[in-house]
Order: C-alpha cells, then structure tokens, then sequence
C-alpha cells in the first residue's frame, strides 16, 4: 500500500466512501469482537460529539471516564519533567495518577558494554523504560500515557505495558517534541528532501 502517495484525493475516496483498492482483501471483523468494540466505537463518539474542539489532554481525560478507567499511569521523559507535573496535575483532577520517571531504575551505562555514552569519561545512566512499564504494570494502572520517551525507548514501554498505551507528546529535541513542524516548515521539509534524496 502507498496510501501516503495516492493521487486520487484520498480524503474523499477514503474519507467519504471508505473506498477499498485492496479489492475487498480486507477483513475487518476484528471490529466486531466485543472487546474491541467499546475502543473503537468510543473513538467515533467523541469525534461525533466534540468535533475538532478538545485537546489531547483533553481527549484522553473524556476518553478516560468513558472507558470507567479510574487509574492514569505517566511514563515521561525526565527532559520533559516539568511538562509531566503540569500533566499530572490536570489528570489528577479526575483520576489517580501514578507516574515514573525514565531514569527510574537507570541502567549503569558502563556496565552494558553497548550503550553509548555523551561523555565516555564520565557515569552516565540510561533510561529503563522497561522498568517504566513494569512499575506501572504493579501499580495496576488501566491506561499508559508515554510523554516524551526517547525513540526504541518508547517501543520498548510499549511493549512491557500490561495496560494499554497511548502518546501525549514524542520526543523530538531540535523542534520542541512538535515532530510535525518540520513538515509545516517549507525550509524543514527542503532540508529533509536535500539531506535523503
């Protein structure tokens, strides 16, 4: 599939008839399961309901109640710490939140002969995001929230997380975890298309 190419004005093929150019080689009944259901229905009733004016922070609180979650767990990058206790806070308002920081658990970089370091001649500790997901899998959250984990470091809290996962925000440190803006940026998306021809 190269749906990111597609000429044939996708929104509207897609968007408006849900056109299938597989040739109906798609089983969706994956939909139908009952415990898929409440995700996906969920999905489509805020976006009925509220249109385009919720925020993330948002969404993921009304989102939240909906589903009954009761328990939010946090795993955020210790760069973005200041970030995590602003969300915290909102999302304490309605849930309880447990959260943890990447350094949690910190892995001795010199005792794992493959992790590079920034300054070879000094201690240096790497994030654990699989530590991470451990500590709130024991904390029984319902839902996961990564903010700002590193790339590799988040697909490994992915996939350790006994609870499901969703994204606040991603790193990216050149462009204020705001990983889009280099496409909103005619001279982002000129250096991107010179630097990988």
């Amino acid at each position: 599939m190269q749906c990111a190419d597609c000429r044939m004005q996708p929104k509207n093929r897609c968007g408006k008839e849900g056109f299938d150019c597989t040739g109906g080689k798609i089983d969706s009944s994956e939909h139908q399961l009952a415990e898929n259901q409440p995700w996906q229905n969920l999905s489509e009733e805020l976006r009925a309901t509220h249109g385009d004016s919720l925020c993330r922070i948002e969404e993921i609180i009304e989102f939240s109640k909906q589903m009954g979650f009761q328990k939010l767990g946090l795993a955020f990058c210790i760069g973005l710490a200041e970030e995590a206790s602003l969300a915290a806070a909102v999302f304490k308002r309605v849930f309880t939140v447990e959260s943890v920081c990447c350094k949690v658990g910190g892995l001795d970089k010199d005792k794992h002969d493959n992790l590079s370091k920034i300054r070879p001649d000094q201690f240096e500790v790497a994030c654990n995001p699989v530590a991470q997901a451990k500590i709130l899998n024991r904390a029984k959250t319902d839902l996961n929230i990564q903010l700002g984990l590193c790339l590799g470091h988040d697909m490994l809290f992915q996939k350790y997380s006994e609870a499901p996962v969703t994204v606040l925000a991603v790193k990216d440190r050149v462009l204020a975890s705001n990983p889009l803006g280099a496409l909103f940026s005619s001279y982002w998306r000129k250096r991107l298309l010179e630097r990988y021809p």
